[in-house]
């Protein structure tokens, strides 16, 4: 006879084995549904303060739903448009993805908050003529059909990892909505002109000033014989440039609320803090250099904390001027219920700005990592300095187009700058191989120059694909979404 201990609880075991196979296939079913969860959390925590805020009006509602709405557009912004500037930094390996989330968080907000959306015309831009929505409910509709035709845009090219521009989002938005309250007649067809030509201009530029700083590394850094020689004295130079670029472009744009500066006055702030800078990190990059050997590799560490900076400057200039994207027809909306004037400015209430700026950082916390994996390392592959020409054009790109009142898209500058670094490259590597070809004999065959490649060809063409039809699209989806309010409000 066996003196085995029988196991008088295999039934019980069973069934606890069960249990906890279900519990953790619940786990991995409601895993995707944690950050909508969230995300619909925070956007009924907004709808209950705008009840609350508005009191007994009788278009209490109105304002409750336009929040709504508005919500919904500032996390989809900080999903999708954030990703432009911290995805270099984290595809370079120089920020983590938690870091670049804290660090996006805090200066997206602090740009929104201080020096965001001061004044946001009704009729956002002069999209639409005001006289053709003179009627105060026919502009309450349009401006809610842009604000949520807009939005469901951008959830749909954040599902598809395509950054796209949202003030294209927000223009188309509002020109259909204008078509289907007032016909073609009120769209501001020479404005559309040049946002259509800002398709161009902006990712054309960006690449352009993104590749001549690359050449200019490659050329004076990468290629020097005594690389950290070469360190000490360029780098320090291109920081400073990094800081004046944007002293210039933070004086216009963050400084609004204080005094009113022009462009010949934001280049003189902005050279005086590049040679400031100059003069600080000169030493500094000395120190660091310390001990360095002398290859490429070396290289990439001075380029690291330079490139965090950038990536926390470039998302305060976001949020200080992207913010309004998310707001602007919003406060649109609240100012036509309490004193309606379509013609004429209107001062976003703190607590709107609010809003923008808290679902810009919940949008970018909840559901910016694919988008800024997307653009950090799947687009083509970046280090410290690639992505410093990357910020760098993005800085610089602003402030010509600023300066030549050329209407261009900071997402299409920043994409087209990572672009600008890929093609580059792939024509450096080719002209390379070409040499070396000729010197051995052997040209290079046709399917090894394809198989060298560094630009990822199907993102190329998904994210122009979705930049051609943003305006297109929202404009069709705005008019639809006014028929639709309009008939409900009947």
């Amino acid at each position: 006879m066996s003196d085995r201990p029988v196991n008088q609880w295999k039934t019980l075991d069973k069934d606890l084995n069960r249990i906890s196979h279900l519990e953790r296939a619940n786990q991995y079913v409601a895993r995707p549904l944690v950050a909508p969860g969230m995300a619909l959390a925070f956007i009924v925590i907004v709808a209950v303060i705008a009840a609350l805020l508005t009191g007994e009006s009788s278009d209490r509602l109105v304002v409750i739903v336009a929040a709504v709405f508005g919500a919904y557009m500032a996390l989809n912004i900080g999903a999708n448009d954030v990703a432009n500037n911290m995805g270099p930094a984290v595809g370079a390996n120089a920020l983590t993805m938690g870091g670049a989330i804290i660090i996006a968080a805090v200066f997206e907000t602090a740009g929104a908050l201080l020096a965001g959306g001061d004044v946001v015309s009704t009729i956002s831009g002069g999209i639409v003529a005001p006289e053709s929505l003179a009627d105060r409910e026919t502009f309450i509709w349009a401006m809610m059909a842009a604000l949520l035709s807009a939005a469901l845009w951008i959830n749909l090219a954040t599902w598809l990892g395509a950054p796209v521009s949202t003030t294209h989002s927000v223009v188309g938005g509002v020109m259909g909505a204008g078509v289907a309250a007032a016909g073609l007649a009120a769209v501001n067809w020479p404005t559309m002109a040049q946002i259509a030509a800002s398709w161009v201009i902006s990712p054309v530029l960006g690449g352009a000033v993104a590749a001549m700083f690359l050449a200019f590394i490659k050329a004076r850094l990468e290629d020097a014989e005594d690389k950290i020689a070469a360190a000490r004295f360029w780098v320090p130079i291109l920081i400073a440039i990094m800081a004046g670029a944007f002293a210039a472009y933070l004086s216009i744009k963050g400084l609004k609320k204080i005094m009113s500066i022009n462009m010949p006055v934001a280049l003189l702030i902005g050279l005086g803090v590049a040679v400031l800078t100059q003069m600080i990190t000169k030493p500094m990059i000395r120190r660091q250099s310390e001990g360095l050997e002398n290859r490429k590799k070396s290289l990439k560490k001075l380029f690291g904390v330079p490139l965090v900076v950038s990536a926390a400057l470039l998302s305060f200039a976001h949020g200080a001027n992207d913010v309004a994207n998310a707001v602007g027809p919003l406060a649109a909306i609240v100012h036509a219920v309490q004193d309606f004037d379509a013609a004429s400015k209107v001062q976003i209430p703190l607590w709107v700005m609010i809003v923008g700026a808290a679902g810009l950082s919940f949008g970018l916390m909840l559901f910016g990592p694919k988008l800024i994996r997307m653009v950090g390392s799947q687009i083509t592959k970046l280090n410290p300095m690639r992505a410093y020409c990357v910020a760098l054009s993005a800085a610089i790109t602003v402030i010509v187009a600023s300066g030549l009142g050329l209407p261009v898209s900071s997402t299409h500058i920043a994409v087209g700058a990572i672009f600008g670094v890929g093609f580059y490259r792939e024509w450096h590597a080719e002209r390379r191989a070409r040499r070396l070809g000729i010197l051995k004999g052997k040209p290079v065959a046709p399917e090894e120059r394809s198989r060298r490649k560094l630009v990822r060809r199907s993102h190329f063409l998904t994210i122009i694909a979705a930049w051609v039809i943003t305006v297109p699209a929202t404009a069709l989806l705005s008019a639809g979404v006014f028929f639709g309010l309009s008939f409900l409000a009947l």
